[in-house]
């Protein structure tokens, strides 16, 4: 398991890479889960143009997941559905990151797993919502395609 705020997957975070990679290539985990849960402090602060010292570094990512669905995002007024729907979003971009990873690519073409999950756990009522789901056919957008994985 491995936590940060709002669940990211950073492709600079080698602390989040060396767990994937230990997870995926050691222990060959059958799937790994992106979990992220409504009402997010971290997405929530994502959404105010408030400074928050180092971790506006960290929130800049959330941000632009925010700038790529922001159409959606702000149709909606009220303040804990937009949260709640970036929550979403993030946690779908999130996935996305991870399938774009070579530790991921690696695996998929070695062994055809792990299973990538997208869900969202609600706070509220303990019930998981599950978003996404991308196996090892999933068709890369080829940017982010390694060709080169032996």
């Amino acid at each position: 398991m491995h936590r940060n705020i709002a669940n990211m997957v950073v492709h600079t975070d080698l602390n989040l890479l060396s767990v994937l990679e230990y997870a995926v290539h050691y222990l060959k985990v059958e799937h790994v889960i992106v979990c992220g849960h409504y009402g997010c402090g971290g997405v929530a602060a994502s959404l105010t143009n408030n400074s928050f010292g180092i971790i506006n570094k960290w929130l800049r990512n959330i941000k632009d997941v925010h700038r790529l669905h922001s159409a959606e995002i702000d149709l909606n007024d009220d303040p804990t559905e937009r949260v709640n729907r970036l929550v979403e979003f993030n946690v779908r971009e999130q996935v996305q990151n991870l399938a774009k990873t070579s530790v991921i690519q690696r695996a998929w073409k070695e062994r055809k797993a792990p299973t990538l999950h997208g869900w969202v756990y609600g706070l509220n009522d303990g019930l998981i919502n599950p978003l996404c789901e991308l196996q090892h056919d999933y068709e890369l957008d080829p940017l982010y395609r390694f060709d080169n994985l032996d």
